[in-house]
């Protein structure tokens, strides 16, 4: 059944949005990102009415260390703001600082099955 119910996935800029979302869909997730941090609109992660909201977090340090971004602390500030909305909803909320792709992506399936434990689809 958690197969069938649709993920979002939020963050900030080098989270790990999208392979999070590529690693579900691998496991056969109906999961998709939104780039919520980029957007005024507050709400935008509502926008295909998900099932279970996922809202992955990342320090300026760890961003540095994944990519070259020429954008400092502000910018990251700015993007947690844009985040607020969906971070006080998600279903689950992680920090990919020190843990791998992989280490993410056992732990929101985990999250996803046992919400599907307490709240069945259909």
């Amino acid at each position: 059944m958690a197969k069938l119910m649709g993920i979002a996935v939020v963050g900030p800029c080098t989270a790990g949005k999208s392979t999070l979302v590529t690693n579900l869909k691998r496991r056969g997730y109906n999961a998709w990102g939104v780039a919520q941090e980029h957007s005024d609109v507050k709400w935008l992660w509502k926008h295909k009415n998900p099932n279970f909201l996922v809202a992955l977090d990342v320090t300026l340090e760890a961003a540095h260390k994944r990519r070259n971004i020429s954008w400092g602390e502000r910018k990251l500030a700015d993007q947690h703001l844009a985040l607020a909305d969906a971070r006080a909803h998600c279903n689950v909320y992680l920090p990919t600082d020190n843990i791998t792709a992989d280490e993410v992506a056992v732990r929101v399936v985990e999250d996803i099955e046992r919400y599907c434990l307490f709240f069945p689809l259909g």
